[in-house]
């Protein structure tokens, strides 16, 4: 097997990998809910807790990034991100969970830079697109972390020991992957963060990334609540699973459909799809309606941050990991704002009517996009 190929499978187990970890912890945000006694708007200051700490991760994952190859702090991120996932299972007080939620995201915002720094390292090693497999591994993870959740809950077994077999088996997995990750792949420039007048090119991208976080932060954070106490199923993540297991399959043919249909075009199907699918869920909130119309959000989320990110390893002002890192803070913007606000709505109105608020930016990608499209078109990049 030749280099690169070695270096695609590493590179894919580790998007896997983090996909089974991430859904393990956003599947069993019920479970947190009920063992806390929260109620929502109370559960959405705790998910404030992630974009906080994403964000003070900025300057240090750009430090990163221009200093070591992503290798590095890529493994030392997924370690850290593993010890902080079994530290929200045995959480006892709320202040622990929130530090232990802290450390999450701050791990898996570096986690996040650096594999995708990877992956934009490896897509110039081929000639057809790739990055959007990547991103469908990540869901494939992520449908086999519900599956794996879903079981867990009919089988009763605690969040604590759940998270800590999640956490072993995933550690020695990427402890035994590291070795075939990609070397030598720090840029020797655009490395450094230019302040001054906002790159329109950047910030277009950024404010798409930050729509695509609020549709899947929503959908994250909140689709098992959702599931639990407007639909009333008692296996609260099969909505989640549903979810998930549409975006998987429509992301290993992203990279096709966005030959076959253009960027511009998919940018408006993803919007459709997630406006929708959220409609349906929200008119009708019965188990195979509202499981339908996840669905479609899967499908219309599945495209958003591939397409965007690929977009932004293009940047000719920044290094991939630099334009990453820059793209993907409006995304943690959109995860601050996003999650938490559903969660003061639900606790003002209902969970239900909050969800509208995901169906008007679910629209917003149309405008957006076409607002980028012309400027890149205008300035020939």
């Amino acid at each position: 097997m030749d280099l690169k190929n070695k270096h695609r499978i590493a590179l894919s187990t580790y998007f896997f990998l983090s996909g089974i970890c991430f859904a393990s912890w956003a599947s069993r945000i019920p479970t947190i809910k009920t063992n806390f006694n929260l109620n929502e708007a109370e559960l959405g200051t705790i998910l404030l807790a992630m974009p906080i700490s994403s964000l003070i991760g900025l300057p240090i994952s750009g430090w990163l990034v221009s200093k070591f190859d992503s290798r590095i702090p890529l493994i030392i991120s997924f370690i850290g991100f593993l010890i902080a996932l079994s530290s929200i299972g045995f959480a006892t007080t709320p202040f622990l969970l929130v530090v232990s939620v802290c450390v999450f995201s701050f791990c898996m915002r570096i986690l996040n830079i650096a594999v995708n720094t990877q992956s934009i390292t490896l897509q110039k090693m081929y000639e057809k697109r790739i990055v959007g497999t990547f991103h469908g591994l990540w869901s494939t993870g992520g449908l086999v972390g519900v599956a794996f959740s879903t079981l867990m809950v009919k089988m009763q077994i605690t969040m604590p020991k759940h998270f800590l077999i999640i956490s072993l088996i995933t550690l020695f997995t990427a402890l035994y992957t590291y070795r075939f990750t990609i070397k030598n792949d720090k840029s020797p420039t655009g490395n450094k963060l230019i302040f001054g007048k906002p790159d329109p090119y950047i910030s277009y991208l950024g404010i798409l990334i930050f729509f695509g976080a609020l549709s899947e932060g929503g959908m994250f954070d909140w689709s098992g609540v959702y599931f639990k106490e407007v639909v009333n199923e008692p296996v609260f993540t099969y909505g989640y699973l549903f979810f998930i297991m549409s975006m998987a399959f429509s992301r290993f043919y992203s990279d096709r459909l966005m030959n076959l249909f253009g960027l511009k075009k998919l940018y408006v199907l993803s919007s459709v799809f997630i406006s929708s699918g959220i409609f349906i869920a929200v008119l009708f909130p019965f188990f195979w309606t509202a499981l339908f119309g996840f669905g479609l959000v899967g499908f219309g989320t599945a495209a958003i941050f591939p397409m965007t990110l690929a977009l932004a390893g293009t940047s000719k002002k920044y290094s991939p990991g630099m334009a990453i890192s820059i793209v993907t803070t409006y995304g943690i913007v959109g995860m601050f704002i996003g999650p938490p606000l559903i969660g003061y709505l639900a606790h003002a109105f209902n969970l239900k009517y909050a969800f509208i608020l995901l169906i008007i930016v679910g629209f917003m990608f149309i405008p957006v996009s076409r607002a980028f499209f012309n400027y890149q078109s205008k300035h020939n990049l």
